[in-house]
C-alpha cells in the first residue's frame, strides 16, 4: 500500500514539475519574441532616423551647390 501511494505521489510531482517546466518555457518563449521586437523596433526607428538626416544634407548641399553654379554662370554671362 505504502509503496503505491509513493509511486503515485512521484507520479503527481512529476506531472506537476512537467507543467512548471512547460510554464517557464513558455514565458521565456515570449520574452525572448517580445525583446526581438522591441529590438527590430529600435533598429528600425534609427535606421528611419539616419536617412531623414542623409536626405536633409544632400537637399541642403544640393541647394548650395546649384546655387554657387548659378552665380558663377551669371558672373561669367556678365562679364
Amino acid at each position: 500500500m505504502k509503496m503505491r501511494q509513493s509511486l503515485a505521489q512521484l507520479e503527481q510531482e512529476f506531472r506537476h514539475e512537467a507543467q512548471l517546466d512547460r510554464s517557464r518555457t513558455e514565458t521565456l518563449r515570449r520574452r525572448a519574441v517580445r525583446r526581438s521586437r522591441l529590438r527590430t523596433h529600435e533598429q528600425q526607428k534609427k535606421r528611419g532616423s539616419v536617412r531623414y538626416w542623409v536626405l536633409v544634407f544632400s537637399l541642403i548641399a544640393t541647394a548650395l551647390i546649384v546655387t554657387a553654379a548659378m552665380f558663377e554662370t551669371l558672373y561669367a554671362l556678365l562679364t
